[in-house]
């Protein structure tokens, strides 16, 4: 019979034990910034109707999707490219028992038909954080304070990554002040979107089409603008002054650019970024759309200080939606973060935790590798030893190589990163061994499980 080779479908990836340890490693960093915020964690299907993603994103999507009809069906169905549709088809089927704020979190499996490159693959893990019925700065603070969070535990500071947020009101009440009809909102947020991939030239040009100067497109290409924080008589400032009209856009051009409406709309949200403790990772910055069309009101991504990558995190305010699903008028704020990105970000700065670390975190490392001496009654004891560490609590692992030569059974408890050896010496004694220090002591078996125990907590991060 002829044989076969079979590789990973592409844009996905197998995940082998070190692999594994990684995924579980960022999806507990994310589970942990969540429930001590407050989340708690829900789940949906890993497929769903199509017609629940055509209703938020119109017949469009349908491309990037991974959609099927099962044979002999007549529905078709798609493996969930996000969880938002999800989440406020979950909400609006309960919206009445439901706490306000509800506040939501999960870090599940999700699938793009689209091409794969750097950052971007087919089937990739997404933290998800949603906080629905509460229209508040202090809501939108709250989430972006968990995302900081997450960044933080993993060794992130704000000269690593900077959270940039805009208003997508605030932006549409700009234009409404230009005599820019409404029809051509959606025409320049998709310019601002998609600025970062064309000449600055080209896009002076084209926003030149709705009336906007060189210096607008100038004010979109720095993006950045100061909003000042009063706190008691000094004040507090982020990115170092207040916006004035002369500030922003140039003093002496024939037509500054007017962004105080914007400073006043984004103060009320810096003023709860400041008691959150999260300001100094913020920018406000005008280059910040967003290309999902439901946003109503603040939106924001996480970039790398230098811009190297693309977004780690975005997300941001969406109000009409949960209504769209057959739920009550709700106002809703969420993010995502996806694991391709943070893992590529975190290893280009030196943040991801080394193979032991990895596995110590992921709980991967043994804590006791038993080893018997060959004789007749160590190999007796070998796994009633094993059996009771196990039902200690503790994690036992023990060889399944024929050799009994203590020497290369002790490596293969270090290449396995064990915590601690026991050596079974005969049918009553034998040595515990700290692999990390090399010290070591000779107990009877009937004491081993206590001793192994006290051993491993020595060396546990963090104890000396």
């Amino acid at each position: 019979m002829a044989q076969h080779t079979f590789q990973a479908p592409t844009g996905t990836r197998d995940f082998y034990p070190l692999d594994a340890a990684q995924r579980r490693f960022l999806t507990e960093s994310w589970r942990a910034a969540s429930i001590r915020h407050g989340f708690e964690e829900v789940d949906g299907p890993t497929f769903e109707h199509l017609d629940l993603y055509t209703v938020k994103s119109g017949e469009g999507i349908v491309s990037e999707l991974f959609s099927f009809t099962r044979a002999g069906g007549e529905r078709t169905y798609a493996l969930r490219p996000e969880f938002t549709p999800t989440l406020a088809r979950l909400f609006a089927a309960k919206a009445n028992s439901l706490p306000r704020p509800t506040k939501w979190f999960c870090t599940p499996t999700f699938f793009r038909a689209e091409r794969p490159q750097r950052g971007r693959l087919r089937e990739f893990l997404q933290w998800n954080l949603d906080i629905i019925g509460d229209a508040s700065p202090a809501a939108d603070a709250e989430l972006i304070a968990t995302c900081v969070t997450m960044l933080a535990s993993l060794g992130f500071t704000p000269k690593d990554l900077r959270v940039k947020i805009n208003h997508r009101a605030a932006l549409a009440e700009w234009f409404n002040r230009r005599g820019i009809a409404e029809a051509e909102h959606a025409k320049i947020l998709t310019l601002l979107d998609q600025k970062g991939k064309m000449p600055p030239g080209d896009f002076a040009h084209k926003l030149a089409q709705f009336g906007f100067t060189p210096e607008m497109a100038e004010v979109f290409q720095r993006g950045i603008i100061r909003v000042e924080i009063p706190a008691g008589a000094g004040g507090v400032t982020v990115m170092g002054e207040q916006v004035t009209r002369e500030q922003v856009g140039g003093a002496g051009h024939a037509d500054p650019v007017d962004l105080t409406f914007f400073a006043e709309a984004v103060r009320p949200l810096a003023i709860e970024l400041a008691a959150a403790g999260v300001i100094d990772w913020i920018d406000f910055d005008l280059s910040i759309v967003r290309g999902l069309a439901y946003y109503t009101g603040m939106v924001f991504e996480v970039h790398e200080a230098s811009g190297a990558e693309r977004a780690v995190a975005g997300g941001g305010r969406y109000d009409n939606l949960i209504e769209l699903f057959g739920g009550p008028p709700t106002p809703a704020v969420g993010m995502g973060m996806g694991d391709v990105v943070l893992a590529l970000v975190m290893k280009d700065k030196g943040l991801m935790p080394d193979e032991g670390g990895l596995l110590e975190r992921a709980g991967m490392r043994p804590d006791v590798f038993v080893i018997s001496n060959g004789t007749p009654g160590a190999e007796q004891q070998l796994r009633p030893l094993v059996a009771a560490l196990r039902r200690a609590g503790m994690h036992a692992r023990h060889t399944y190589k024929t050799t009994r030569n203590v020497g290369k059974l002790l490596k293969e408890a270090a290449d396995q990163r064990a915590h601690v050896a026991i050596i079974i010496e005969d049918e009553a004694t034998c040595s515990l061994k700290v692999l990390a220090t090399g010290a070591q002591q000779k107990v009877s078996l009937a004491e081993a499980v206590g001793a192994a125990k006290i051993a491993r907590v020595t060396t546990a991060p963090g104890v000396c």
